[in-house]
């Protein structure tokens, strides 16, 4: 009876322990140690068997666990009985259990945990929060974008929990939200006490090509690249580097948007204090090519100041071309001072003036009127270019090129490379030009024709080209003239252009001269007239009883006069060598004699014959005569005259005979009285046209 009883309350109190532990398989609960050794602890949690844990799992690794027999722990309890009859337990899932109910806490109060950035994965990195992983994307790392998280890895830094999933065991952390709300209340601090001008300790944070920005104790601001130092600096990262504590001070701030422009050189004396006596107008100093532009180059004098070279002012020679081809970067270069301009903060410099200026050079060695050879750099279509020494050009212009041909023609006979000879007609240094001529070389035909040619004179001209306006003429074969179609002759009818032709020679008096214009106008009619006008005042009027003929034959025996004793004169130049041909020539000269002797009986009695016929007769063949005479166009009448004068050159011999010589006077004699009845003639044809 006993033992049944026994049975019953033992089944019970069995049923009632499976009961009692039913629910405690997957959580945390409390255990006694009971011994520890080298790899296990074992703990006793009230179940009908005890639990071994890894002593691995109350120790960090490599340390021992500070643990003894007696001490209470919490353990999660995994199974009941495992296949050997053993309690499974494990201390690090009870420490995860326990960190999952804390990050519960924190998430639903909102408050910021502390985890160990330890390991790398895709987009992020994993955090350890007490035993929990969580993720942390790489965007929520810090407030901008982070190239090295190397030394934020294995720190225990501060985190937000963005988002929790007990049953997926993720959790999402940010250290970004964190950062700024600590900014913003740094910010705010500072923000408070900021004023420009006052003087901060900062951190470099992060570099840029324009800039740095400089961490100031929970707010950041802009240090421009223009602001680090007074020298030029290329980059930023040339002077600081990330992490570097500078000292800077706050040149602008603004309340609104809550930007802070910072600098460093203003905590330095200003190199440009002064600068006008350090750099006075005119100084030659030595500097180094910092910077290359299209427009120039700058040049160092001293950290803190720069000049500009412009272009213009590079070389004397070198026109239109990159100022990298002249100087190079880094380059030592010795300027001079053109201007200084404290306000702007601006140096003008030369580098041209310190050397020599080619144009006085040239001035010097070629003075004005000088001659000398160069090579045709370049044609345009207002002259030459020529190529001089110093490596300067000078311009030949087209109305420089040829006394008588046009510029555009004068151009055309030259060529790129061709080497002229040139002469120097002006330097002018200021404007960097020199002229040149080629002309000049020779003496100016039409100048020096011109000194020779007065107006009112009579010179002879040949016609270089025929218009229906007029004829264009050479008058002494230097002189370009023009003779109007009204001024061709003296009679109308005659006043035509195309009875002249390209090479004719005819006589025309000078009217104008035009020293401006480098031509001459002539006349042919005023030189008919003036010859008219002539011979009625030398040889009488018609007013005084003398006729037309009467005058114009006293004229034309006055001009054979005059050429009579022209030929008298060349004759008593005879040497003697012709009267030692005299014997040789002597039949020769009877015969002359004959022959003369002959012509002058036919000559006496033709005059005999001329006296007997009718008086009328002979006034109307003198009259017709005299009007065939004044007929005749000057081009006729001068060439009757040529022939004259060449038909007596011809009859003058260089060996004549003394009996040939008289024959000769004699037969002058005989033409002498011919031109009397002439006379006689044509006063008669005057008188009965006259009468009529």
């Amino acid at each position: 009876m006993a033992d049944a009883q026994e049975k019953e309350s033992f089944a019970a109190l069995l049923e009632e322990s499976l009961v009692a532990n039913e629910g405690l398989e997957g959580s945390v609960i409390p255990g006694t140690v009971v011994s520890v050794d080298n790899d296990f602890v074992v703990i006793d949690v009230g179940l009908k068997a005890e639990g071994r844990v890894p002593s691995k799992e109350f120790a960090a690794p490599g340390q021992k666990p500070e643990l003894k027999p007696g001490d209470i722990v919490e353990v999660f309890l995994e199974r009941m009985e495992d296949r050997h009859g053993e309690v499974m337990l494990s201390r690090e899932k009870a420490r995860r259990e326990e960190a999952w109910g804390q990050l519960e806490v924190a998430f639903r109060n909102n408050e910021r945990v502390t985890g160990v950035i330890y390991h790398r994965v895709k987009g992020g990195f994993t955090v350890d929060l007490s035993g929990v992983s969580a993720f942390l994307p790489g965007s929520q790392v810090d407030i901008r974008p982070v190239r090295d998280v190397t030394p934020l890895m294995g720190t225990p830094q501060p985190f937000q929990i963005l988002k929790m999933d007990r049953s997926r065991g993720n959790i999402v952390v940010s250290r970004r939200a964190v950062l700024e709300e600590s900014r913003a209340e740094a910010r705010t601090e500072l923000v408070a006490n900021l004023k420009e001008g006052q003087v901060l300790q900062g951190v470099v944070k992060n570099i840029t090509d324009y800039g740095a920005f400089v961490d100031l104790g929970g707010v950041d601001g802009l240090l421009h690249v223009t602001d680090i130092a007074w020298q030029r600096i290329n980059h930023p990262s040339e002077v600081l580097q990330i992490g570097q504590t500078v000292e800077v001070q706050v040149i602008r701030f603004n309340p609104e948007t809550q930007r802070i422009s910072l600098g460093m050189k203003q905590l330095e004396a200003d190199p440009w204090d002064g600068v006008e006596a350090k750099y006075p107008v005119g100084s030659k100093f030595t500097g180094r090519v910092t910077n290359i532009t299209d427009y120039g180059a700058f040049v160092e004098l001293e950290p803190g100041i720069e000049g500009l070279v412009h272009v213009s002012e590079m070389s004397w020679t070198k026109k239109n071309v990159h100022p990298g081809k002249i100087v190079s970067t880094s380059q030592e270069v010795e300027v001079m001072v053109l201007d200084v301009d404290p306000q702007k903060r601006r140096i003008s410099l030369g580098l041209k003036q310190c050397l020599d200026n080619p144009w006085d050079t040239f001035l010097a060695e070629h003075t004005t009127g000088s001659e000398l050879e160069g090579e045709i750099k370049n044609i345009t279509e207002f002259g030459l270019f020529v190529g001089l020494p110093g490596d300067i050009d000078g311009m030949v212009h087209m109305s420089d090129i040829s006394w008588r041909k046009s510029g555009e023609d004068a151009i055309a006979d030259y060529k790129k490379g061709d080497v002229v000879k040139v002469k120097v007609l002006d330097v002018d240094v200021a404007k960097e030009r020199i002229s040149l001529g080629i002309k000049q070389l020779r003496e100016d035909p039409v100048e020096g024709g011109m000194k020779s040619i007065r107006k009112g004179a009579v010179v002879t001209c040949t016609v270089s080209k025929v218009l229906d306006s007029g004829i264009e003429v050479m008058a002494n074969e230097t002189v370009p003239g023009f003779i109007r179609k009204a001024d061709l002759s003296r009679d109308r009818s005659e006043q035509r252009p195309d009875r002249f032709a390209v090479g004719e020679k005819v006589d025309a008096k000078v009217t104008s001269i035009d020293k401006t214009g480098r031509k001459v106008n002539l006349s042919i009619k005023a030189r008919e007239v003036e010859e008219e006008k002539k011979a009625m005042e030398e040889f009488g009027s018609s007013d005084s009883g003398a006729s037309l003929g009467d005058i114009l034959g006293a004229a034309i025996k006055s001009k054979q006069q005059e050429r009579e004793r022209a030929d008298e004169e060349s004759k008593a130049t005879t040497t003697a060598k012709t009267k030692k041909a005299a014997a040789d020539d002597g039949d020769e000269s009877d015969e002359a004699a004959k022959k003369a002797k002959a012509a002058k009986a036919k000559k006496a009695d033709d005059a005999a014959k001329e006296e007997a016929k009718p008086a009328k007769a002979k006034k109307g063949e003198e009259a017709d005569d005299a009007a065939k005479e004044e007929a005749k166009p000057a081009k006729a009448k001068k060439a009757e005259a040529g022939k004259s004068d060449e038909a007596e050159g011809k009859a003058e011999k260089p060996k004549k005979t003394a009996k040939a010589k008289k024959a000769d006077e004699e037969a002058k004699e005989d033409e002498a009285d011919d031109g009397k009845a002439a006379k006689a003639k044509k006063a008669a044809a005057k008188k009965v046209k006259a009468d009529g």
